[in-house]
């Protein structure tokens, strides 16, 4: 793993990353996959990073894609007025303060109106540069939205560095070339560039040049 990044824009994933929303996330998931007769302890493991009709596919692989679309709107409606328990990770705020002035973009697989609730509920802004789910047509590990992210800032991909902290972000990451911050103890199984348990543990530099260099703390 290395001691310190180099870049020059940074791509944020939003749940796990900047919101811990795994109450509401686990409640909702829990309930649907009673309903289709799943176990909940092995379906809980396995739905960060996506959205959540390609979770179901890969939960049910003969399920038509129509219900997993239909079930999708209906989990994403529940997900946007529950936000019981949807709190900042920890060094969320200091984060996108100390990046105010660098490229910076949300890239999410969440859709607009959900990320908007969860930020607002977490106390934070969104950046005003964003990848939502409206955007792409693949979901993580592609890495569409990450492309598109580093193209809305008009940044060469390695020059970006992602905050991420799923399997599926990270191998997204990885696909488009981008160096990647793994956040949260699942994360560092994943071999990312630097690992951190929180955004506390984690130090951002500028330079002269306009560069940044990430460093642990």
């Amino acid at each position: 793993m290395a001691e310190a990044i180099t870049g020059r824009a940074l791509l944020l994933d939003m749940d796990g990353t900047l919101v811990n929303s795994h109450a509401v996330v686990e409640r909702v998931w829990r309930d649907w996959s009673i309903e289709n007769g799943l176990d909940p302890v092995e379906v809980l493991p396995r739905i960060h990073g996506r959205q959540a009709h390609a979770t179901m596919a890969i939960l049910l692989p003969g399920r038509p894609h129509e219900l997993n679309l239909a079930d999708n709107a209906r989990l994403l409606a529940i997900e946007q007025t529950d936000l019981d328990g949807i709190v900042p990770i920890p060094g969320a705020a200091d984060l996108l303060d100390a990046i105010a002035d660098v490229p910076h973009a949300l890239a999410t697989s969440a859709p607009v109106p959900l990320a908007r609730a969860r930020m607002g509920a977490a106390g934070l802004p969104v950046p005003s540069v964003t990848v939502t789910a409206e955007d792409v047509r693949f979901s993580k590990p592609d890495p569409e939205c990450f492309l598109l992210a580093a193209s809305r800032l008009g940044a060469a991909p390695e020059d970006c560095v992602v905050f991420e902290d799923s399997e599926a972000g990270i191998a997204a990451a990885r696909a488009a070339g981008m160096a990647v911050v793994g956040v949260g103890g699942p994360a560092a199984a994943c071999d990312p560039d630097l690992a951190v348990p929180d955004l506390t543990s984690i130090h951002l530099e500028v330079v002269s040049d306009g560069s940044f260099v990430l460093t642990l703390v």
